[in-house]
């Protein structure tokens, strides 16, 4: 494989600085580090770790982790101003203002059919909404997504996005009821927690936590659009019924007023914490992680590590289903509100890793990336060694009870599974769909014999109680993508100020909104509404453009 690799890279790069390509052909590339930064929280790699070790082995490339720490926005603004990059740069959910200020290699000058035909097979589905053109008309991709490029038929055993949270053992309590609206949800929180203050050790529960920091308030502003029936578009609601697909904000209008109303009421009786509205993320995965949270709403993906704690330590009535509640009629002119939490399949546009321009080796990574989207390379990260890790019985990619237990592991985790890297990477989702294990998923989480032949005995009996094959029974099958793909995805940068306003009102405003006296509140928000509207008026008129563009941007490739 090193001698395939260093052919290739020696191709690819004739032009290329000598630190990329080793000085012959035949032998291996030359050892560099590559400086590595996550626009997230996250572990260090064990010194030691298995498949960081592997990928040292064959590729001569060793990574240096940075991790997020405090502000995203405030963090990528000072690498910005001092164009002080990493060589890989993971700007989450604000990656585009390092695509707007230059900081990333437009990746198609090394990605094409000729020269990197697996990464190009991997992203020329979904050309249309990948590929875009800047200020002088070329085609610019500065970003292969990390997730949502995923082949065949979209898979769903559980709600891995937007959601109502609340606790298994909630729902056991209650007799396994059905609930799909917000006053069932906090009705039966309440009862809970009426009969069940603490738990077994004495410690109180919350009954409802909220998460505001930094970019993660998505937590606190965006339940409106799902409590009306609508799957996530960030920060506004889309009718998907009208031609010009209307678009407007919603944390402004009369249907949002009920939900911080709710939450106030639910204040005042204490099922919400004043620690809630400036805990940070550590703080809050710590809480979770406790056991003593009854319900939140969130994304699945946002809060894995306290999953994998509670489960970890056999805390299985702990974790977490995800309901897909909307509102009660009484809120909305007794209009009967049908649920669509989960969408349709779709690439996670701009998020994962970019090249910066500051990297000396932009070919080296991408033939990197290149040979890592080989099935050997996808089994490896996604399964890990044969043998070790899982099993092929009967062409069947399989887990033992312990072997699935260690991916839950966080320490195992850290010492066996390039996490850091391989989340942000490029990587085949969704079925296999050829060779000898075709048929099988490319992850564990996915595979039918792992999720159901491994499944705890509490989840199994507590599905079995509901009637259900899998969690995602709880919600609504997956609705058709939208031409638009989702909002949230599009570039906000040209009313950067406006949006950011926007943003901020909101942080301002709605924690006092639901910490406020309840005679106060109709008062305050209406000074909310009022101060907001300006800014609102500019965003939503940016977005009506821009998701009508998306949407013919695709309609018109199809």
């Amino acid at each position: 494989m090193k001698k395939i690799l260093a052919a290739t890279l020696a191709l690819a790069m004739t032009a290329a600085p000598l630190l990329c390509v080793p000085a012959y052909a035949d032998e291996a590339p030359e050892p560099i580090t590559l400086t590595v930064f996550r626009g997230d929280p996250g572990d260090q790699p064990a010194e030691d770790n298995r498949a960081y070790k592997k990928i040292e082995e064959e590729f001569g490339i060793k990574f240096e982790f940075e991790f997020l720490a405090g502000d995203l926005d405030e963090k990528l603004g000072m690498m910005i101003a001092g164009e002080d990059y990493p060589d890989l740069f993971d700007g989450g959910n604000s990656a585009d203002l390092l695509i707007q200020n230059g900081a990333l290699i437009n990746l198609l000058d090394y990605v094409s059919p000729e020269t990197t035909p697996n990464l190009w097979a991997h992203i020329e589905p979904q050309k249309a909404r990948l590929i875009s053109q800047d200020e002088d008309g070329n085609d610019v991709l500065y970003i292969i997504p990390n997730y949502g490029l995923a082949d065949g038929e979209q898979i769903v055993n559980e709600v891995n996005g937007p959601a109502f949270f609340i606790q298994k053992q909630v729902l056991e309590w209650a007799g396994y009821p059905q609930i799909h609206t917000l006053n069932e949800y906090f009705d039966l929180i309440e009862s809970f927690i009426a009969e069940n203050p603490t738990d077994e050790n004495g410690t109180p529960y919350t009954g409802f936590d909220i998460l505001c920091e930094d970019w993660r308030h998505f937590c606190l502003i965006n339940p409106v659009q799902h409590l009306m029936g609508r799957p996530n578009d960030g920060e506004v609601l889309v009718d998907v019924s009208t031609d010009d697909f209307h678009t407007e904000t919603f944390i402004d209008k009369p249907y949002a007023k009920p939900y911080y109303k709710k939450l106030n009421e639910e204040f005042q009786k204490g099922l919400i914490s004043k620690d809630t509205f400036v805990m940070n993320y550590d703080q809050y995965i710590a809480a979770l992680s406790s056991g003593t949270v009854l319900g939140m709403f969130d994304q699945t993906w946002d809060f894995n590590d306290a999953t994998y704690a509670l489960k970890t330590a056999g805390m299985y009535k702990n974790t977490y289903v995800a309901l897909g509640l909307v509102y009660d009629p009484e809120y909305v002119d007794g209009k009967e509100i049908e649920e669509h939490y989960v969408n349709g399949s779709l690439p996670n546009v701009n998020r994962g890793f970019g090249i910066s321009v500051n990297c000396e080796c932009p070919e080296r990574i991408v033939q990197m990336w290149e040979e890592m989207m080989t099935d050997e390379w996808q089994l490896f990260f996604n399964w890990g060694v044969e043998g070790e890790d899982y099993s092929i019985e009967d062409g069947r990619l399989t887990m033992t009870q312990e072997q699935y237990e260690n991916t839950l592991d966080n320490s195992w985790r850290i010492q066996n599974q390039a996490r850091a890297f391989f989340e942000s990477s490029p990587k085949k989702q969704g079925w296999i769909m050829e060779g000898d294990l075709a048929g099988n998923c490319w992850e564990p989480g996915n595979q039918p014999e792992v999720v159901f032949g491994q499944m705890n005995e509490y989840d199994k009996a507590f599905l079995e109680a509901y009637g259900y094959q899998k969690f995602a029974d709880f919600v609504n099958p997956p609705i058709e993508l939208a031409p638009y793909g989702e909002a949230w995805q599009i570039d906000y940068t040209p009313v950067d100020v406006e949006h950011q306003d926007f943003l901020d009102i909101q942080d301002k405003y709605l924690p006092e909104l639901i910490m406020c006296a309840p005679e106060e509140f109709d008062g305050l928000w209406d000074e909310f509404v009022e101060e907001i509207t300006p800014s609102a008026t500019a965003f939503s008129e940016f977005m009506q453009e821009a998701v009508l563009e998306e949407a013919h941007k695709v309609l018109d490739n199809e």
